[in-house]
């Protein structure tokens, strides 16, 4: 007789395996007016909706006010023009009159009421996108890449990432009921009570999962950063398939050295055709021996540190039933937008628009979210594409509408060309304060202002104009994708950051803690002398990152 303890579940495991159906009283509590926020289980359950909970931390002395994040799904970042214009009359009806872009090719809205939270999902729905598996223990947002500039082969890609993102989405009709039709899912039901999603099961998985395609040499959505990373290798235009990379993650927590961020290993290539099978297969081992005792420990990363490349491939090609060829040869020399206008390989013009930490709004001069409003319902057959950078591109634009395009963002102040300094174009933050309640500290309202310093103090040293990618989160979950940046600022407490140095361009290497904790009105403090011998000791061309690897780091260790 065994006398092993039983295993504890997490919390969250108790909940979706009581409710699989994922509805929790989410409908109920929308019709009651009474009511101005979910309960923590419903709280749970709304992040598979695309939806969380939070409070304008800024006002917590006067109560909690209590406000919804709304993130849409939209595979490889792709919208129409009308789906834009319903976007945005939605941030300026229902939000806070912007639209936030991700790190992750979505559009999220801050500052909805909950009563107002059905209106929003429905007409993202009826917009033809949805918010389904934006957020919560799925795969999220599957991600492609956003810049038409190299191959006729990106448009055989961003249709399997939108395949993929079909095949993994989950099938509960829990969604339809809630937004659509408006009516409380009967829990008791036994169709209900004893739903079993056909590939997630009945419990989904243990934490998020996240899929990025990328296509050499840019590496423009950080693809090492995923749990699955299909790399694609083309030779002549043509699409020949994919290597296969398994295991990557950001997220860690402070003091806690179990959790760490991840590269994901190259394990292979495979053929289009058995893309689906493959993305099947990563997924159920991830949902079959993912930690659900611990939720820091239980993102796929781990089981592939843990359990080894070795064991990974074989587990892959037995549950796809396909033999993974060696990885073919590629090469990453970029992480960045292609700013400003250029002209793809279908002869159509694209433009890259700069986007200050993502959030698209109309600031001082510069009325971005009132121009591209303008642009839509001027150009209606145009495409925006979101980056996984932040920055917004208009594509498929006919040479006849550049000089109308041009003057419209003129007149509202927006510049096309020369649109940022190096430093804040290479910059991403996450949102953080006042909306994140995870968030220990600033991040997307502090790194503007940052970057203004640090760019002084390069000046000073004679770095004006250096790019360095500076990226910064208000926790250590790495939503920015920090902890590949060549500097990172990853909040600890109000006003105090942890820094991180020696991230490359290609998004092929992980930085290192350099400084546990710095005061924000001490950086330039402590970033001074750093950049000092930078300036004096580079190779020629070497860049920031690279020389902290070679000889700062080094020196820290030693």
């Amino acid at each position: 007789m065994s006398t092993e303890a039983p295993v504890k579940l997490t919390h969250n495991e108790v909940i979706k395996d009581a409710i699989p159906t994922l509805a929790g009283t989410i409908a109920a509590t929308l019709n009651d007016a009474g009511a101005d926020h979910f309960s923590e289980d419903d709280n749970q359950f709304l992040k598979f909706h695309g939806s969380y909970q939070q409070d304008d931390r800024d006002r917590r002395k006067t109560g909690k006010k209590y406000i919804m994040m709304v993130r849409s799904r939209i595979p490889g970042g792709v919208m129409t023009a009308h789906q834009w214009r319903v976007f945005d009359d939605l941030s300026a009806r229902y939000g806070n009159n912007t639209m936030r872009v991700t790190t992750r090719q979505t559009i999220q809205f801050h500052g909805i009421l909950k009563s107002n939270l059905r209106a929003v999902i429905k007409a993202i729905n009826e917009s033809l996108l949805s918010t389904l598996a934006a957020c919560g223990d799925v795969n999220r947002n599957v991600l492609a890449p956003p810049t038409p500039a190299y191959t006729r082969a990106r448009e055989q890609v961003v249709q399997d990432c939108r395949r993929v993102a079909l095949a993994l989405a989950p099938q509960t009709g829990a969604y339809h009921s809630i937004w659509i039709d408006g009516e409380q899912v009967d829990l008791e039901a036994p169709e209900n009570k004893n739903f079993v999603d056909p590939l997630y099961g009945k419990t989904y998985l243990p934490r998020k999962f996240k899929i990025a395609f990328a296509i050499p040499p840019v590496n423009d959505l950080d693809i090492f950063t995923n749990c699955l990373g299909l790399i694609a290798i083309v030779e002549n235009d043509r699409l020949t398939g994919y290597n296969l990379a398994v295991g990557g993650g950001m997220g860690r927590s402070h003091g806690n050295e179990a959790t760490y961020p991840r590269l994901a290993d190259v394990i292979g290539f495979f053929k289009p055709e058995k893309l689906v099978e493959i993305a099947k297969a990563v997924l159920t081992i991830h949902r079959d021996f993912g930690d659900r005792t611990d939720r820091k420990h239980a993102r796929l990363k781990y089981i592939v540190a843990e359990r080894g490349a070795d064991w990974t491939r074989t587990e892959i090609e037995k549950r796809a039933n396909v033999k993974l060829e060696p990885a073919r040869p590629f090469k990453f020399t970029t992480t960045s937008d292609l700013y400003g206008w250029h002209q793809a390989v279908d002869g159509k013009w694209f433009l890259t628009l700069f986007v200050e930490t993502g959030r698209v709004k109309d600031a001082g001069e510069r009325r971005l979210k009132t121009a591209l409003r303008q642009i839509v319902e001027k150009f209606p057959s145009l495409e925006f594409r979101l980056s996984a950078n932040q920055n917004v591109i208009l594509a498929n634009i006919a040479e006849s509408d550049k000089a109308g395009i041009n003057a419209l963002l003129a007149e509202h102040g927006v510049k096309t060309e020369n649109q940022a300094t190096a430093l804040h174009a290479a910059s991403m933050a996450c949102p953080a304060l006042p909306t994140c309640g995870l968030a220990l500290a600033e991040s997307e309202r502090m790194l503007p202002g940052l970057i203004d310093r640090i760019e002084k103090l390069c000046g000073d040293l004679g770095l004006g104009g250096e790019e360095i990618i500076i990226r910064s989160t208000g926790c250590p979950n790495g939503c920015s994708r920090p902890y590949l940046a060549e500097i990172a600022f990853v909040g600890k407490a109000p006003g105090r950051y942890q820094v991180w140095l020696g991230g490359d361009t290609a998004g092929t290497r992980l930085n290192r803690i350099w400084k546990d904790m710095i005061k924000e009105e001490d950086i330039e403090t402590e970033l001074r002398p750093l950049l000092a011998r930078f300036a004096k000791e580079r190779n020629s061309g070497e860049r920031f990152g690279d020389w902290c690897q070679r000889i700062f780091l080094k020196e820290q260790t030693n």
